[in-house]
Order: structure tokens, then C-alpha cells, then sequence
């Protein structure tokens, strides 16, 4: 089993805006008023270029497959939301929040990957949930630690306890469950995805623990991941707006480890941070301003890694 991978899967977008449906409970979503919807898609494409010619320097292989406009997908850029690859084969589709997110589930992704040599011996679809309200987004709700067999879950209207227990009985992880809240306007609520305020690397884990506001569940989220030996690098909240806690660590050439985030995370990290990050991993950063404003995701939501065996 590995925790990191060298080849990821990134979408194109095609019409890339401020998606209306998914910002009812994304509270870091932003309209751009002063900027036109194909400026807005313009600078993201520029902003998707340039991020994954960068991966691509460092020995990243990337498969970057287009948006199509059969469908309006704004969100197709997060393509971590809908899809999961294993080392097993098998692929896990997911049951998506927003109505026009659903759109962005493609069988022809998964040619183009066949097509490139990976093999998929095997699809388990949660999609079903979506009829009755329920919602398990992927690698945003989902923190899969790979080597160790768990999967981390902040709750959230898009994660469903439930449908997590029943992916970890699916794929043999064990749940470690909690709540992760930020302040809205004063009010405590819940954070949409786990993976805005948590990172889960080979041999350390960037996390919000501010977040947990419940005292035990906080405790057992940092049992698990001292118990299995990872470093606790802490974030605070005002990081996690600036998208801190979005990072991914993957594979370049030569199995050298990059921490990849978004400029603006990075600029918000002190220097006691990066230096125990660089400890363990180079950081790659890329400017994702108009991504994360109107988006309300970073760098770790626009890659779905790809673990299927080769041919």
C-alpha cells in the first residue's frame, strides 16, 4: 500500500464561475462582481495551466482530461469530489450535494484512463444515496490514509456518517469520526469538506485541531495519527481561509515528495510550519486566486489521485 501517488487526474474547466448551488453551505465561496463570467473562466484556465505545467516540471504525470459543454458544470475542476482510484482496481463514484455537481460524473474519464493503461477491475457506486439527501463527497469528505487502513470524516451536510461507515466496510478502513466547525458570522458551522482543514501525509498530517470543538473528538483525532507515528503540524482557523489545511503530498521524479498547496496558503504559514513540512517534503505552491474565491476549493480539490494498477 502506498499513502502518496505519482499520477494524478486534473479537469479542465470549460465554464468555471461561482457555483450558486454548492455556496449554500461554502462559506469560503466569494462572488467577483467586478469581473465577467468568461474573465472569471479565462483566469482560471490560466490558473489550472499554470498549476499543472508545475506538477508537470517536478515529474508529476498528469492526465488532464476537458470539461465538456454538454452540461453546466462550474465545479468541474474538483474532480477529487466525485471519483476515487484504489490500488485494488476498483473505483468508488460518489454521491454529490449540489444537483449540477452530479453532471460532472463522466464514464468517458475513466476510457481515457483505461486508455493510458490503468485497470479498473471493479466500480462501487454510492450515487443511489443522492435520492434520499444523502451525500459522501470523496476525497473532500473522506481522509484516506491508505497505508495505516483509516479514513478521517468531519461530518458535514455533505458527509454523511452512514455512508462513511459504509465505505469504510466496503474498502477495510477503520472511521475515525468528528465534527469541524468554523465561525460564520459569529455562528459555529460546520465545515463543508474534511479536507479544508486537514492533510494527511506519509509521515506527517497539517490539521486544524481549533476546529474540533468537541474536547474528545479532538483527543482521538490526534491518538490515531500519533499512534501511527505521523507529526502534527497545527493550523489556525484564519489559515484554513486562506486554504492552509488544502494540501496534497504526491510523487515527482524519482519518488521525490512535494507538499503541493496554493500560493495563498503558503503565504499564510509562519516559519516554524514550513520548516517542519520541509522536514519531510520540498512545498510546491500556485497562484489559485480566482479558483479559490469563486471556487471555494484549492489545490487539493483539483486533483483526484489515480492508485489503479497498470497494465
Amino acid at each position: 500500500m502506498q499513502q502518496t501517488t505519482n499520477t494524478i487526474l486534473m479537469i479542465r474547466p470549460i465554464n468555471f464561475r461561482m457555483n450558486e448551488q454548492t455556496a449554500v453551505n461554502n462559506y469560503y465561496q466569494k462572488v467577483l462582481d467586478t469581473l465577467l463570467p468568461e474573465t472569471v473562466n479565462a483566469k482560471a484556465q490560466q490558473e489550472f495551466d499554470s498549476y499543472v505545467e508545475k506538477l508537470q516540471n517536478v515529474g508529476v504525470n498528469v492526465v488532464v482530461v476537458n470539461d465538456t459543454t454538454e452540461f453546466d458544470t462550474p465545479d468541474s475542476i474538483f474532480p477529487n469530489n466525485w471519483i476515487s482510484f484504489h490500488e485494488n482496481g476498483t473505483v468508488a463514484l460518489y454521491p454529490m450535494f449540489a444537483e449540477n455537481r452530479r453532471l460532472e460524473r463522466r464514464e468517458d474519464v475513466l476510457i481515457q484512463l483505461e486508455d493510458k493503461g490503468f485497470i479498473i477491475k471493479d466500480i462501487v457506486d454510492y450515487t443511489s444515496a443522492e435520492e434520499e439527501d444523502v451525500f459522501l463527497e470523496g476525497t473532500g469528505s473522506l481522509l484516506l490514509d491508505r497505508v495505516n487502513r483509516k479514513a478521517y470524516c468531519a461530518l458535514s451536510p455533505r458527509a454523511d456518517e452512514s455512508l462513511f461507515i459504509e465505505f469504510c466496510e466496503d474498502f477495510e478502513f477503520t472511521p475515525v469520526v468528528f465534527h469541524a466547525n468554523q465561525t460564520v458570522k459569529g455562528e459555529r458551522k460546520a465545515i463543508y469538506h474534511t479536507n479544508v482543514m486537514m492533510c494527511l501525509a506519509e509521515t506527517f498530517a497539517v490539521i486544524c485541531l481549533d476546529s474540533i470543538d468537541d474536547k474528545k473528538e479532538r483527543k482521538n483525532v490526534i491518538e490515531h495519527l500519533t499512534s501511527d507515528g505521523k507529526e502534527i503540524i497545527a493550523i489556525t482557523e484564519d489559515q484554513v481561509n486562506s486554504f492552509a489545511g488544502n494540501m496534497l503530498q504526491v510523487k515527482g521524479e524519482n519518488n521525490k515528495r512535494f507538499l503541493v498547496m496554493s500560493q495563498a496558503a503558503y503565504q499564510v504559514l509562519n516559519q516554524e510550519q514550513i520548516s517542519k513540512i520541509e522536514t519531510h517534503c520540498e512545498i510546491l505552491s500556485s497562484s489559485l486566486d480566482t479558483i479559490e474565491a469563486c471556487g471555494g476549493g484549492s489545490a487539493r480539490c483539483m486533483m483526484a489521485e489515480v492508485f489503479l494498477p497498470k497494465a
